[in-house]
């Protein structure tokens, strides 16, 4: 009788021990047909590493390092094709012997222009602005605007002013003392604030 006890005893323990596993095998089965929060972490970031790393092939390939889908451009960046030759004209005529940040700075004043409130609202308007039969910008009024002819330098500065490059300073006016007429000079240095000077062009702001 004792011994027909102990059978039984061990047949339920084993039972106990058989259900036990099989209740943790369907336990662990769930659990790694669900899924992991980690890999739906590292999933959903996949899409901004490979677009971080097509910013970097960009960079890289020495084309403009700025990602339109990233970064908004400047609303005055979104020219038309004609104020666009005009700009590559002005600072050509202005700026052609001046080295990558002369020409930006030209082009640099003439894009402040077109933001600020004192003067017209398009390249075509502020270059060919024209008060009391005196055009603003010297290549205009003398013919040599007509002739030239835009370098890769010149087109680089423009793109860099136009991708939302600034070394102006807020500079709105720029003169060459060694070839402006001395009244012309008198009215910058007495009406307006000379911020700084680079290349053979000044640089000021208004008073």
């Amino acid at each position: 009788m004792y011994k027909n006890f102990i059978i039984r005893l061990f047949l339920c323990n084993t039972l106990f021990l058989a259900g036990w596993f099989c209740v943790t095998g369907v336990r662990a089965n769930l659990f790694a047909a669900s899924p992991a929060f980690q890999l739906t972490s590292v999933q959903e970031s996949r899409p901004v590493k490979e677009h971080f790393f097509g910013y970097l092939k960009r960079a890289s390939s020495g084309q403009r390092i700025v990602d339109y889908e990233v970064m908004e451009k400047p609303e005055y960046s979104k020219l038309s094709d004609k104020d666009y030759e005009i700009l590559l004209k002005i600072v050509q005529a202005e700026a052609g012997s001046e080295d990558e940040k002369g020409k930006m700075l030209v082009a640099g004043v003439v894009m402040n222009r077109v933001e600020s409130n004192k003067f017209p609202d398009t390249v075509e308007e502020v270059v060919f602005q024209n008060e009391n039969g005196v055009y603003q910008f010297s290549p205009v009024a003398n013919g040599t605007y007509q002739s030239a002819v835009a370098t890769e330098e010149t087109r680089r500065a423009v793109d860099r002013v136009l991708e939302g490059e600034d070394v102006t300073e807020g500079a709105l006016y720029f003169a060459a003392r060694k070839y402006a007429e001395e009244g012309k000079m008198k009215w910058f240095d007495n009406c307006l604030i000379r911020l700084f000077s680079y290349g053979g062009h000044e640089f000021f702001k208004a008073g």
